[in-house]
């Protein structure tokens, strides 16, 4: 399994700053009024700090490398795994289970290596059927554990941005002076707060939760995949049908052409 540069996610984050604050430059803002740095203590302190006390900070560290997971998402071969347990079917069948101990070794991937070997030990369809759902089940346990922290923090993160705004608008009724202006420019700063809150958790927070539940679907279907090649090897169907019924299981950008 090999890892590739997801330039959907770069791209979405890049173009989400662009297009928010471009327009807002364009509406003749400055960049360094969004710049307050009071604010975004609040809303990046206060996100951060409310997701270790809802989850850990074992957990919120981890968040450094489920970012570099959404932007180096596992980039899983489909055809080439389709092409490599028709290979297996075809000498199963003609020789035999047995025959494909060696075979096994020279997959590159370790997930079906490892379901391979269960089946030339002579594992029983229904226990091996009961490992795979367990590993599956085990896995997808694991990652909705990254996903829920990056939607709590989509949730905390306007909250932030509202307290943020409340304390500034508390702090400049507090002080304010004569000149209206002043007052004006006060608290326009104070919203400032509830902008970043609100643009962290629909930019980034909520679609990063959203892109790892993507790679969990893509790696659940994957390892499907190959559990249904194998248990169909396993019982030892025509390499032709085991071919049909894999690429029938293929994503839409998987798919193969038909001449």
């Amino acid at each position: 399994m090999s890892r590739k540069f997801d330039i959907g996610t770069a791209g979405g984050l890049f173009l989400g700053f662009l297009t928010i604050f471009g327009s807002f430059i364009l509406e003749g803002g400055k960049v360094g009024a969004l710049i307050l740095l009071p604010a975004m203590m609040i809303v990046f302190g206060g996100t951060f700090a409310a997701a270790m006390i809802g989850t850990s900070l074992r957990n919120v560290t981890a968040l450094f490398r489920l970012v570099r997971l959404a932007l180096l998402p596992p980039n899983y071969n489909f055809s080439g795994t389709i092409d490599e347990v028709v290979r297996f079917a075809t000498v199963a069948r003609r020789d035999g289970l047995l025959a494909l101990e060696k075979q096994a070794d020279s997959s590159k991937d370790a997930y079906l290596k490892r379901i391979l070997r269960f089946t030339i030990d002579g594992t029983e369809p229904e226990a091996l059927r009961s490992i795979i759902e367990s590993e599956v089940h085990h896995i997808g346990e694991r990652h909705m554990q990254g996903v829920a922290i990056f939607q709590k923090m989509g949730g905390y993160s306007p909250t932030m941005g509202i307290i943020g705004t409340v304390m500034g608008l508390i702090a400049t009724l507090a002080s304010a002076g004569d000149d209206p202006n002043e007052l004006i420019h006060h608290i326009a700063s104070a919203f400032i707060a509830t902008l970043w809150g609100v643009f962290m958790a629909n930019i980034v927070w909520l679609p990063l939760a959203d892109k790892l539940k993507f790679i969990h679907a893509e790696e659940s279907l994957f390892m499907e995949m190959i559990s249904e090649g194998v248990i169909s090897i396993q019982a030892g169907e025509v390499p032709s049908v085991v071919r049909a019924k894999l690429e029938s299981m293929l994503p839409i950008y998987a798919t193969r052409k038909k001449s």
